[in-house]
């Protein structure tokens, strides 16, 4: 018995070194340090997900503290989705919608999207992921003010620390810096200016408002840091985009489908954009899809004033199995009522940060909306003054050796950990993850008492 026990872990070792080899050789990974993969190797090699846990491939067990990508909205491991792929590939893999050809999937999914949006905002095309949703909503309102005889009409606004993806489109309305110094080119007419409804008037006399095609924003910025607006920001931005005939995009793809406790996040702050930018938790990352949802006026602008072909559609524009993945998605979010859970332990999430801000010296303030939140590292509380160095990716770093995958964001002078588990987490492994952060903090408040 103990040879055969010795032969099968031999065996994963022997697999796990051809792996890791494997992906130094031919795996170029997205937003990664490539220096570190080829001297470490891959920090993780995942093997399977169950609940708001991942393991690896030597059934090391942690807990996904931000849904892998903001995206695996219902958790790992669920065989409904599975099923659903597999019952649709097998009648119907797949087929274009070019053409006005269609099929059940996209149809029901439009029309169960139209259910659940906020009012006025009733259909939807279909992309592959959010930076193919925002380059789409880019180029769909800058068609619109064409064929409405506007065509000066192009610019994009969008905020500083904004986060709106990585095709050209999407990189270049980004409003952090490193993200767009990635290329030497980027796309003309976008601009970024602070949150506050004050900058955004000023910018739009500035440039002219005949000049303006839409102001896009998170409701949440979340790869920024999760920033949370001003107290009334999104009010004004409402005001102001309807004073200068400037269409408003909410990019959703991050927290849509419940992530904030309300459907879609700038339910929160009660206005509704013209167009909303979806992705990421409308399939739990089940499969990849996205969307940008039309309000009615657009749309009936779109139909009465465009002449001959709508040329714009990616291959799997409505994909067939995303879209029946999406449909179970969604059934899943309601029948759990996991929505509502995101309400309820954001909260208590939100109370074990406050519980960890008076613990240690070192965490300062402390934010979330439903489970979307943050903790500032600094070295004084009172005024707020940073770190000479961030501190943040020693702390994700304590957090992995204890269970908990989080990220360190430190872009442009930040340093913040943040956060965003599955909808389906419960009190207990809120609790279970605020300890491994609370070890996690002391063991880097010792490192620095020690330098």
């Amino acid at each position: 018995m103990e040879k055969a026990n010795a032969a099968v872990e031999q065996g994963m070792i022997s697999t796990y070194s051809e792996l890791i080899e494997l992906d130094k050789k031919h795996f170029l990974h997205p937003t990664s340090p490539i220096k570190q993969q080829q001297e470490k190797g891959a920090t993780f090699i995942f093997d399977k997900g169950e609940g708001i846990y991942l393991k690896d491939i030597h059934g090391n067990k942690v807990i996904d503290g931000l849904s892998s990508l903001w995206n695996v909205n219902i958790g790992h491991g669920r065989e409904e989705l599975g099923k659903a792929a597999m019952e649709q590939m097998a009648r119907l893999g797949f087929s274009s919608c070019f053409a006005t050809f269609s099929h059940e999937p996209a149809i029901r999914l439009a029309a169960k999207i139209a259910e659940l949006t906020p009012e006025g905002l009733n259909t939807i095309f279909f992309t592959s992921g959010g930076s193919e949703s925002n380059d789409t909503a880019f180029k769909l309102v800058r068609h619109y003010w064409k064929i409405k005889g506007k065509p000066e009409k192009k610019k994009i606004i969008s905020r500083k620390r904004s986060y709106h993806g990585v095709a050209m489109g999407a990189t270049s309305a980004t409003g952090l810096k490193p993200f767009r110094d990635f290329t030497t080119s980027l796309a003309p007419d976008f601009y970024y200016v602070e949150s506050t409804g004050a900058a955004l008037r000023s910018f739009i006399e500035l440039e002219g408002a005949e000049t303006i095609a839409a102001f896009i924003s998170e409701p949440i910025q979340g790869t920024g840091g999760v920033h949370l607006p001003p107290q009334n920001y999104f009010k004004e931005v409402r005001e102001i985009c309807d004073e200068y005939d400037i269409l408003f995009i909410a990019d959703e793809v991050i927290t849509g489908f419940g992530r904030t406790g309300t459907y879609f996040g700038i339910e929160q702050f009660g206005v509704i954009p013209d167009l909303m930018s979806v992705a990421k938790g409308i399939t739990s990352g089940y499969a990849p899809l996205g969307g940008v949802i039309l309000s009615e006026k657009i749309h009936q602008d779109l139909i009465e004033k465009t002449e001959g072909l709508f040329m714009h559609g990616y291959t799997y524009s409505g994909h067939p199995v995303s879209c029946a993945v999406a449909l179970k998605n969604i059934d899943i979010i309601e029948r759990e009522s996991l929505v509502e859970n995101s309400r309820v332990m954001g909260e208590e999430m939100l109370k074990g940060f406050k519980w960890l801000q008076q613990e240690h010296s070192i965490v300062g303030e402390v934010r979330a909306l439903g489970l979307m939140g943050a903790i500032e590292i600094v070295k004084n509380k009172q005024t707020a003054q940073r770190f000479d160095k961030p501190i943040s990716p020693l702390i994700v770093e304590e957090s992995m050796k204890n269970g908990l995958i989080h990220r360190g964001v430190i872009y442009e002078g930040a340093d913040t950990l943040i956060f965003a588990p599955p909808l389906v987490i419960t009190k207990e492994e809120i609790h279970k993850m605020i300890n491994i952060l609370d070890k996690a903090l002391t063991a880097v408040e010792k490192q620095l008492e020690l330098e």
